[in-house]
């Protein structure tokens, strides 16, 4: 495709008609529907260096998401340039070679939506990796939600009907693109049944106990690159009879009698330092032939170097679960009993126990540090995202109150995680799975600290916490604390709809 995507005349219906009868017909002649794997890669055959393993690698001309070009027409005021946009998009893509797909997103019986998308065919590579991460859809269902992403138009935009399941992506090659324009409206739709969608990974670990086997769900919610992948995919060194499996890595729907997963095929993993010690079962799913990498530095015999981020930090890799052997064949929750905030705030413990209104306190922080999937520019930077969910649609204080009243609704135990260091201590992936492990077998001694206001641990089995004290690892830690605290307390005033019992309970 060539020239700009906006460029013909607005059409001046979308306002006025369902947006989705706009989208070309998957059997007209322009559109190639539902090609396979090995066409799509043909495709892009142009595009692509083959690896030593025979996967495909891509190089895109974007390499993350464009947030600050990013609207959706509930929480921003579309304008007459919006909305040519959208038409002009959708005008252009009447006369573009494109290829469609449908997949679902969900697999639960009533949290499950049928995704099309229109890519250009000579951008085939989008879809290939985007269609290896969900199910393929039922034959004759009819799509809930539909994106259009046409990287060739001068302008990048990206714009979202959220009530008619619409986005329409310009100017971006970067396939998570893609694959958020959906995961975005199933967690939209989630809120509208009374459920949250979570930008969370979840696990299922296996224990014995004196009443025989027992399972435990557990689900982290932590912006991209923190290490929501590493978690949920780490078995967690236990055996058999006991385990400890994926369910899901990215998005999920609370509600409170489940937690429904989103994506049933793959995961989109980042690739920067990828280590086949520290991370065996990324790494080797990572190295398949039915993998599909972005942006990896791949030399021209193929050779792949996970540690060479010349081309972006940001480089990603497309997997399959069924290469992962800890991916369990389902990815829904029979329900939520610990649920982890994933932070690097050094002035934080390895964990802490919370409350169920600080835990509403820790979901509306959001804190974390900036990562390469976000903004390449602001990465390593301390910054905070209500549910560290960027995809969040409709007011954020509501957020905070709809996952405290689902919390109320469950028994779960909520956590925050520190992943990062404490000071300069380092917590290593070591630690972090003692803690996991430690707070599933219900082994974690507590003791409330009347300084931070919550419960840290005294004791954990398999890890020295004592080299994690705050006081000792911190000059004037007191100081900084109350710095901290007083910032939380001006963030969480901002959020006009959030209750005040959840303000107050700022730790």
């Amino acid at each position: 495709m060539s020239g700009d995507a906006t460029s013909g005349e607005t059409v001046g219906t979308i306002r006025s008609i369902d947006p989705r009868s706009a989208f070309p017909d998957p059997n007209s002649g322009t559109v190639t529907y539902e090609p396979s794997f090995e066409a799509l890669r043909e495709f892009s055959k142009p595009l692509e260096t083959t690896t030593e393993y025979g996967s495909p690698a891509y190089v895109s001309d974007l390499r993350s998401r464009s947030a600050d070009r990013t609207k959706n027409a509930v929480d921003d005021a579309f304008t007459e340039e919006d909305w040519r946009l959208v038409e002009g998009a959708l005008d252009h893509a009447e006369t573009t070679d494109l290829v469609c797909l449908d997949r679902m997103v969900g697999r639960h019986p009533e949290h499950a939506y049928c995704c099309r998308l229109f890519v250009p065919k000579e951008y085939g590579r989008i879809a290939l990796a985007w269609v290896k991460l969900l199910d393929p859809a039922p034959e004759g269902r009819e799509p809930d939600f539909y994106t259009v992403q046409l990287p060739d138009a001068e302008e990048t935009a990206i714009r979202v009907l959220p009530d008619e399941g619409v986005t329409v992506v310009l100017g971006s090659d970067y396939t998570g693109e893609a694959k958020k324009s959906f995961l975005r409206l199933f967690m939209y739709r989630a809120k509208q049944r009374g459920g949250l969608g979570l930008h969370a990974g979840t696990k299922r670990l296996t224990l014995e106990t004196d009443d025989g086997l027992s399972e435990v769900y557990q689900a982290f919610l932590g912006l991209s690159g923190t290490g929501k992948s590493t978690l949920t995919g780490h078995g967690c060194w236990l055996d058999s009879p006991e385990s400890a499996v994926m369910l899901q890595d990215d998005v999920c729907a609370l509600f409170p009698d489940t937690l429904a997963g989103s994506e049933g095929g793959g995961l989109y993993i980042k690739t920067i330092g990828l280590d086949a010690e520290e991370q065996p079962a990324l790494y080797r799913a990572a190295t398949q032939p039915e993998a599909v990498l972005e942006n990896v530095a791949v030399a021209e015999d193929g050779a792949i170097d996970f540690d060479d981020g010349s081309l972006t930090t940001n480089g990603r890799a497309v997997v399959r679960r069924e290469d992962l052997p800890s991916a369990a064949p389902e990815i829904d929750c029979e329900r939520a009993d610990q649920v982890f905030f994933i932070t690097r705030n050094p002035l934080m413990p390895p964990i802490a126990r919370l409350t169920p209104e600080q835990a509403a306190v820790a979901f509306m922080l959001g804190e974390s540090i900036e990562t390469s999937a976000g903004d390449p520019e602001r990465a390593g930077e301390s910054i905070r995202v209500v549910g560290t969910n960027p995809f969040i649609v409709g007011p954020e204080g509501e957020e905070g109150n709809r996952f405290a009243d689902l919390m109320s609704q469950t028994d779960a135990e909520c956590f925050v995680l520190n992943t990062g260091s404490v000071g300069s201590e380092g917590i290593g992936v070591e630690d972090t799975i003692a803690i996991l492990t430690a707070a599933a077998r219900e082994e974690i001694e507590w003791a409330h600290d009347g300084t931070l206001g919550f419960e840290v641990p005294t004791h954990v089995p398999g890890m020295e916490i004592e080299r994690f004290r705050l006081d000792e690892n911190h000059d004037e830690y007191d100081e900084k604390l109350a710095e901290l605290r007083e910032e939380r307390r001006e963030y969480l005033a901002e959020f006009e709809t959030l209750r005040e019992e959840i303000r107050e309970a700022v730790y």
